[in-house]
């Protein structure tokens, strides 16, 4: 039986609380929503889309608010992580379904838990990819960053402020991209005690300590295009955006405050990927915090862009776990 390819995908664009959420969908079946990072696009999910509809699922992967051809509202309180999950309440409705199970990697691994947290009603299962779930709790975020990497300053402190990051990144997306999709890869990352890529020196910028001359492998000059030609377009601010709620988000969670995730679940992460290594006290609490976890794995040698460093991989354990979530296996 032929495989789906590209050219099986369609295009939409749904009504959301934000206005429009543009969606690619390929295949029939259960639903499966892609819910990609920062900074991405739905493209992020382009090898899982026709790998999940040859496998009998409806893939939807979406541009996030801010991201693409969806919605970019103004207003940087429009970014709250509970606005993102209406949206994708809005995503299963407008397409004629009552559930789905939600996937994302990044960025889109917190609204995915989240999605799951709070609607359980709509979102059966989760998968989260490269970021562990970490119930709410603790100090403010905005306290915790501050007090990591000394004199140096880490990324999300440094996104915090209006037009700061926006006037690194503008100037030249296209070599900002090619940067830090480099020093997150396994394959083009800085060497061990190289400078890390997640801090930022005083006075300097965080591309400083990209790495130069190559691109990682799963990344080609069409791809860098693609992703460059959209955030050229929309300019940085709705993804980065999403960074400048994490206070809000903490209070507006206040009353799931440790809360476990009870669906089924999945984690993907990559070995060499720092949101893995940094976060491994919560991966070790899985029995705690994802008491439904059916599946979890470290991918050797892989970083932070899972879904594209190791597609396969990724594939064949989504569809592992996706037959055990519906019943097929």
């Amino acid at each position: 039986m032929p495989q789906p390819s590209a050219t099986d995908r369609v295009h939409r664009l749904v009504p959301s609380p934000a206005g429009r959420t543009h969606l690619v969908e390929q295949g029939t079946g259960p639903l499966v929503l892609l819910v990609h990072g920062f900074p991405e696009s739905w493209y992020s999910w382009r090898h899982q889309l026709p790998a999940l509809a040859a496998a009998g699922y409806r893939a939807v992967a979406i541009d996030v608010r801010g991201y693409g051809r969806s919605s970019r509202p103004e207003s940087p309180t429009a970014y709250r992580i509970l606005e993102l999950v209406e949206d994708n309440v809005a995503v299963v409705k407008a397409l004629g379904e009552e559930s789905a199970i939600v996937v994302g990697h990044d960025w889109g691994a917190n609204i995915a838990a989240v999605c799951a947290l709070v609607r359980p009603d709509v979102f059966r299962a989760v998968g989260l990819l490269s970021v562990p779930y970490a119930p709410r709790g603790g100090p403010r975020p905005s306290e915790i960053f501050a007090q990591m990497g000394g004199d140096e300053e880490f990324y999300v402190s440094y996104f915090q402020e209006p037009g700061r990051a926006e006037g690194e990144i503008e100037p030249d997306v296209r070599g900002w991209l090619a940067g830090l999709y480099a020093a997150l890869s396994a394959d083009t990352m800085p060497a061990p005690g190289a400078p890390d890529p997640h801090f930022v020196s005083p006075g300097g910028t965080q591309r400083d300590r990209f790495p130069t001359g190559r691109l990682p492998h799963w990344l080609d000059e069409h791809d860098l295009d693609l992703y460059a030609g959209e955030f050229e377009r929309t300019g940085m601010t709705g993804a980065l955006n999403r960074y400048r709620n994490m206070d809000r988000d903490w209070e507006d969670l206040a009353d799931h405050d440790g809360a476990p995730i009870t669906q089924p679940s999945l984690f993907i992460g990559g070995g060499r990927d720092a949101s893995t290594t940094w976060l491994a006290d919560a991966i070790a609490a899985y029995p705690t915090t994802l008491p439904g976890l059916l599946a979890s794995h470290l991918l050797d040698d892989c970083g932070h862009w899972i879904q594209q460093e190791r597609p396969e991989d990724v594939n064949r354990i989504l569809i592992d776990w996706l037959a055990r979530v519906t019943g097929d296996k």
